[in-house]
């Protein structure tokens, strides 16, 4: 039989363990070099989502082990894990890192020596060829994004044996960049939709303010999100978004039993 005075500690414990399998509110709040506010943090466990307010604080449903995404635009997307620590302090605190693109150098014009005379003799002042001016087609399709030219540079190479694919594919460049490549397209997507048919479609499906940008991150992530919505007209995108929404309402019933 256990001894009267272990009894409380039991009690402590078994409450503490119970706890952790029980959605808990933290609060939190983000470092940053570049802005605090407005940096999505999303539980990709139960899909709750939160924003920071303008001192980079902010307050979310978890439970132990759920990975919570930290994202902006500014910043390098960060992944948390939900430790028994946390849910026992109830707060977090996380630093984000500046997403930083680099530009290559350049030189624009001539390089100039200070020798007036020199400079007049060197300079080209032959105009620009236009393609259109001498009847060459150019190229007037979509223009690539940053990402997009990046992975291009990456996978392509001269020479008899081209090296950058080689090196980029064991240094798993290629990967990070089609992953990115991939990461904007469905942002890009996500918000073309939200801004389009956000206002007609919680009218016939309602949603609390609060929560519409979390569903949105749901549908988004969605593996088939870019098929089901990429180029299809918006009855076929309403009707995904409808499937989403039930599951979505599915979803936080479950997690809030």
């Amino acid at each position: 039989m256990l001894k009267s005075k272990h009894v409380p500690q039991l009690l402590i414990l078994l409450s503490f363990q119970v706890g952790m399998s029980q959605s808990i509110e933290i609060k939190g709040s983000v470092e940053s070099n570049i802005g605090i506010e407005n940096i999505n943090i999303i539980n990709k466990t139960t899909y709750n989502y939160a924003i920071t307010n303008a001192k980079g604080e902010f307050a979310i449903m978890v439970r132990l082990n759920d990975s919570l995404q930290f994202y902006s635009m500014l910043h390098k997307t960060k992944y948390v894990v939900v430790n028994k620590n946390m849910l026992l302090l109830k707060t977090i605190k996380v630093a984000l890192e500046e997403q930083v693109n680099e530009l290559s150098e350049v030189t624009v014009g001539n390089t100039l020596t200070g020798d007036l005379f020199l400079d007049i003799q060197n300079r080209k002042g032959e105009p620009p060829v236009n393609f259109y001016d001498v009847g060459i087609a150019g190229y007037t399709g979509k223009i690539a994004t940053q990402s997009e030219r990046r992975l291009n540079e990456a996978t392509t190479g001269g020479g008899f044996i081209p090296l950058n694919p080689i090196l980029n594919a064991i240094s798993g460049r290629t990967k990070q960049l089609k992953n990115q490549i991939k990461v904007e397209e469905v942002e890009a997507l996500m918000q073309s939709i939200q801004s389009r048919l956000a206002k007609d479609f919680f009218l016939l499906n309602p949603l609390d303010e609060h929560l519409r940008m979390e569903f949105f991150y749901f549908c988004a992530d969605d593996d088939n999100f870019i098929e089901a919505c990429k180029n299809q007209t918006d009855f076929e995108i309403f009707k995904f978004l409808r499937m989403k929404y039930e599951q979505y309402l599915e979803n936080r019933s479950d997690t809030e039993d």
